[in-house]
């Protein structure tokens, strides 16, 4: 597995850090240069996502062909910035949030982290619970 290396600054501390190879639910992360082993809950799917974007100056699609229009869609998912313990959940399924607002707290490095909403909307799932372990990139709640 090739090395994932990331920078983060957290209440104006700005850590390095690297992920390296994941055995099984074991994980090797260094940060700044400090090497641990992260044990997951779970052992990480190893399916990729696929990313479908559009070609430019595509050509039509023969008449023969259905295809359905691209919808634009408004939700997104508040992502992990980085591996961690769910220590709080400060919102429901249906609240009302304005960004910049905690919606997870999220205990990392021996630090205890508010992720924010990154826009104004409504919570339509939260997909993590108090307790979990999560890894970077994970969506923990998702708005519209």
């Amino acid at each position: 597995m090739k090395e994932k290396k990331y920078k983060y600054k957290i209440n104006g501390n700005l850590y390095r850090v690297t992920i390296g190879d994941i055995d099984d639910n074991i994980a090797s992360v260094e940060v700044n240069g400090t090497r641990y082993k992260v044990e997951m809950e779970e052992k990480p799917k190893a399916s990729a996502k696929p990313i479908v974007r559009p070609l430019p100056n595509s050509p039509a699609a023969p008449t023969t062909t259905v295809t359905k229009p691209a919808v634009k869609t408004s939700k997104s998912g508040v992502k992990s910035p980085l591996p961690g313990v769910v220590l709080d959940i400060k919102v429901k399924v249906g609240d009302a949030v304005k960004r910049g607002q905690t919606v997870i707290i999220l205990e990392a490095m021996k630090m205890e982290n508010n992720i924010n909403a990154d826009k104004d909307g409504v919570i339509s799932a939260i997909n993590v619970d108090k307790g979990d372990s999560v890894l970077e990139g994970t969506d923990l709640v998702i708005i519209e």
